[in-house]
Parts: structure tokens; sequence; C-alpha cells
């Protein structure tokens, strides 16, 4: 008996740390980092830049340093996080196609162009609302049609009796996806962009970094939620072949103002455009 306590207590201890290495993975992001820092060999996967900070500040200067009274400070380069999907669907046509879609782990929506960083709006309230595959079909219909419908014209699109239809908009309407108004159904966005295809024009290298000099900044959504929302919008046929996390590089350029105020401004290095700073507000 008494050789078997040392046993039992080493298992104790180790389903103890075993509990405590899995609560702190699924709800510590810095202790996610760490880990995985080591796992990849202190290297990640990011998008190639194709302009400098320097190039930035030099074609926008007019913007951002209207006399000789505002100076630039030294800009810094972050890197956000998106997931790049391998995915496959079909078309109206019922062809299968394969692809690949690149989406935010910061503001929850889907990249459409790298070139223009045009991106969906409405996927990121989706996914905070939990949205599912029927919240899908209604939010979908309704975009079809501008964003709103009649009651009677709605429930006749989605081929629906009664009882159903209500359920349906009843739990959409709790959700904050939509809203009634008289005898009219609406999405409850501001200019929403669901019906896309899915998948994202990519026309940019994918190039491996170093840690080191590099600021990543924490994801506010997981894989698994971004996959999640992607097959309840896309239907049954929208499958995810493979996932991994890429990052966006993106420069921080700071003006000094003449009354010692700092005007802080961020540029995405692949298209050399503004970014709005909403989307970009978790820091690291």
């Amino acid at each position: 008996m008494g050789s078997t306590m040392p046993i039992f207590r080493t298992l104790f201890l180790f389903a103890i740390l075993a509990i405590g290495t899995w609560v702190l993975w699924e709800h510590n992001p810095t202790f996610r980092e760490i880990v995985q820092t080591y796992v990849e060999n202190g290297e990640f996967l990011t998008l190639e830049a194709r302009y400098s900070a320097d190039q930035i500040m030099q074609s926008h200067e007019k913007e951002l340093i209207p006399d000789n009274q505002y100076s630039y400070q030294e800009p810094t380069l972050k890197f956000y996080p998106y997931l790049l999907m391998e995915v496959k669907y079909t078309q109206t046509s019922g062809r299968t196609r394969e692809g690949v879609i690149l989406w935010s782990m910061v503001d929850g929506e889907m990249v459409m162009d790298t070139d223009s960083w045009q991106k969906t709006h409405g996927f990121e309230d989706a996914i905070n609302a939990g949205a599912n595959r029927s919240d899908f079909v209604l939010i979908n219909t309704l975009a079809k049609y501008r964003g709103s419908l009649s009651m009677s014209r709605l429930q006749k699109e989605l081929n629906l009796e009664d009882q159903a239809f209500q359920q349906l908009i009843e739990n959409a309407r709790k959700k904050y996806l939509i809203i009634l108004r008289g005898n009219e159904v609406a999405l409850h966005f501001q200019n929403p962009n669901f019906l896309v295809a899915p998948q994202t024009r990519i026309n940019q290298w994918l190039v491996t970094k170093p840690y080191n000099h590099a600021q990543r900044v924490g994801k506010r959504y997981s894989q698994r939620q971004i996959e999640k929302v992607a097959k309840a919008a896309f239907g049954h046929d929208f499958t995810v072949r493979n996932a991994k996390e890429v990052f966006l590089p993106v420069y921080s350029i700071e003006v000094l103002n003449p009354d010692g105020s700092v005007l802080t401004s961020y540029w995405n290095a692949l298209n050399g455009n503004r970014i709005d700073s909403k989307y970009l507000s978790l820091s690291p």
C-alpha cells in the first residue's frame, strides 16, 4: 500500500498540471503565444510587404505633415493575425470549386481581395451572436433583396410553415441579426456585405519572419469560431480542407503635432493604403 502512494500522488499532480495547462491554453492568449513561439521554431508566416514605411510617409507627406511644425516619429511595424483556409465549395451552377479564404482574427471579417483589401461586413456580429446555418439562410435571403422584405414575401422565399417561420424570425431578432419594421423584416447591420463567393483573390507571396523585432497582435476570434461561421454562411457543400495562421504587416506612423500631442495612423504594408483604426483595436 505504501509503495503505491507515491504513484497516486504523481498521477494526481500530473492531472492537475494537465488541467492547468489546458485552462491556460484556452483562456490565456499570452501563454498560447509563448508555446506557439517554441513550437514554430521562432518563425511565423506573413504576407510579404510591398511598401516600406518610408515610401508611405513620402507618398502621404502632404496629408500627414501639413507644415514644418509637424514631424514624424519613428514608425513601428506590427503583424495582425489572419486565418488562411483552403476550402472546397459548389457554385450556383453545381460545379465544385477549390480556393483559399483569408479571414481576420481581429475584426472577424473575410478579405475579398488582397490588392484592394476590400472586406465583408457583418460576419463579426454574426460570430458574436452565434449565428447558425438557419440564421444565415435568413440573412442571405434578405441580403439578396437589399436587406429587407415584407413578412409574407420573406416567408414565401424561405418556403416555411407559419410556426417554423415565426420561430426563425424570433430567434434571429433575439440575436440582433434582424429588426422588425411594421410588416417588414430587415437586416440589423449598417451596410452589410454578406453575398460573396467563399474565396479571396490573393496576389501576394507568403514569407517567414523571425520573432525578433516583430510584434504580433493578439487574436480576438479563434480558428474554431471562424470556421464555424464560414460553414454556416456558405452552406452544406462548403468545407475547410486545411487552415493556418498568417499575418498582415501594418505600419504604425506617428506624427508629433505643434501642441505636443501625437497623431497615430495605420497603414497596410501590402497596398500602402490607410487602415481605419477601428479594425485595429486590439494591441499586443
